[in-house]
């Protein structure tokens, strides 16, 4: 079944005229967000329950929009057309805007120490107070890096070194090598000598030169 319809009239049960009225106090207010939201709209919603009690919602200053509304209404003069109404809405919100950037300029100007004199004992406390701060937080932060950099550093020195660790194990791994070797032809030279009885059987097991007896006896002749 449907929700049934109810008669728009007073509802003479002050209960169900409480229930009724914060049911549709906060679809009523769910609504003007949605709206707001949606279209981009600038909604001021002002409501006063039978006891008195005040309920509001607006998406910008509620003041602000009610201040807009009155200029929209009045027709004192008869010649003030909604744009003109705009137009110097929008050009108070501009002078609040040019406000609060020479706000910020001024306080970016007093952090690098400049136009003090205009600034009470009180003020330039909490100057002071804002400057150790964030000091504070810079300081720290360098601190991290730097700690970082070390670190980093470190890591890439151990690497180096053990790399060159390797690379000298490896050089005097080649030198022994190139110590120890006897290319294949000077063994194949040598042996072959040997067969001839070219060396006498010191020199193939490494003693002193010695000649032959034959050779011997071919010199003394001569």
């Amino acid at each position: 079944m449907g929700r049934g319809k109810i008669e728009i009239k007073r509802i003479e049960n002050t209960t169900n005229r409480q229930v009724t009225f914060c049911k549709r106090r906060n679809g009523l207010l769910k609504k003007a967000y949605e709206l707001s939201i949606l279209c981009d709209a600038e909604i001021a919603l002002i409501v006063f329950s039978s006891r008195g009690r005040l309920y509001e919602y607006s998406n910008n200053n509620i003041r602000n929009t009610i201040e807009r509304y009155k200029k929209a209404c009045s027709d004192s003069t008869g010649s003030t057309s909604i744009t003109e109404i705009n137009a110097q809405y929008y050009q108070q919100e501009s002078a609040k805007l040019r406000q609060q950037i020479q706000m910020l300029q001024n306080y970016n100007r007093h952090l690098m120490g400049d136009a003090l004199s205009n600034l009470t004992v009180k003020e330039l406390k909490q100057l002071e107070n804002r400057l150790e701060r964030g000091m504070t937080r810079i300081r720290s932060k360098k601190d991290e890096m730097l700690i970082a950099e070390i670190e980093y550093l470190q890591k890439k020195e151990i690497e180096l070194e053990n790399e060159n660790v390797y690379l000298r194990t490896k050089i005097s791994e080649v030198e022994r090598h190139q110590a120890n070797m006897v290319s294949v032809p000077e063994m194949n030279a040598i042996q072959a000598l040997a067969s001839r009885n070219f060396f006498s059987q010191n020199i193939i097991e490494g003693g002193g030169a010695t000649f032959p007896q034959q050779n011997k006896k071919i010199l003394h002749l001569g």
